[in-house]
């Protein structure tokens, strides 16, 4: 069992960033692929980025390539979400989750374990 605990949301301005982590408990955390996705109002869940815990392979959705970057801290079994050059397009509800299969998943429905979720408002 894992669990998950989101932090870091709120409101920012377009243009501007946020850092959202994602603090991990249980089984070992290094062993699992770890990702973020995000739901806007009335829009399927959607993936955001990934990394894998035991290549350290990243993967982006092309939404956010070059202004999104994800990180692990394996001493803390917490990962982050460096996002910059934020747009309201990015407004969402950001969940962390994490996968026990050996590769990244995109699909939500792929990945185990899931966190309560974080706000993220960008205003333009």
């Amino acid at each position: 069992q894992v669990q998950l605990a989101e932090s870091g949301g709120g409101l920012v301005q377009a243009g501007g960033s946020l850092r959202l982590s994602c603090a991990a408990s249980g089984r070992t955390f290094s062993s699992y692929v770890m990702g973020w996705f995000r739901q806007a109002p009335g829009k399927e869940r959607e993936f955001v980025t990934a990394i894998n815990g035991r290549t350290y392979r990243t993967y982006y959705a092309d939404s956010v390539k070059g202004r999104f970057t994800v990180s692990r801290d394996y001493a803390k079994n917490t990962m982050y979400l460096q996002m910059n050059s934020l747009n309201p397009a990015d407004t969402a509800v950001y969940y962390c989750a994490a996968g026990s299969r050996s590769q990244i998943e995109v699909a939500p429905s792929e990945w185990d374990y899931w966190g309560q979720g974080t706000q993220v408002t960008v205003s333009s």
